[in-house]
């Protein structure tokens, strides 16, 4: 029997290092998940941001998750933090060069949220 796969024409190769070569897999790594995109739909509206007002805008996160997903998103080199030293301690997040890059996607985002949400009643 034929096989019709070839390793080429794959774009979900799995590399040795675990991860899948796919930029769609890696996209959705980086700016995936529950809360990923609702954290940069609130930074972009009003940037810089501070933690707390992220936390009252998205009361249904844990601190421990919205800080992890912070952390994340710093780390892909999305969002830069500064931490200032003041007392009581202010840290502010803002998008970098890399994170404005995604505020077209993230308009289209909305934009077919809103979409669905009046054609789907």
């Amino acid at each position: 029997m034929k096989k019709d796969t070839n390793i080429e024409m794959q774009p979900f190769v799995k590399e040795e290092t675990g991860e899948y070569n796919c930029p769609m897999t890696k996209v959705l790594r980086i700016i995936g998940g529950k809360w990923k995109l609702l954290i940069l739909n609130a930074i972009l509206l009003e940037c810089p941001k501070r933690f707390g007002t992220l936390k009252k805008m998205m009361p249904d996160i844990t601190q421990a998750t919205l800080t992890a997903q912070l952390r994340e998103l710093e780390r892909d080199g999305i969002i830069l933090r500064t931490a200032y030293a003041e007392s009581p301690p202010r840290v502010e997040y803002k998008l970098t060069e890399l994170g404005l890059t995604l505020v077209p996607i993230i308009d289209l985002i909305n934009k077919w949220g809103n979409s669905y949400c009046v054609n789907s009643k």
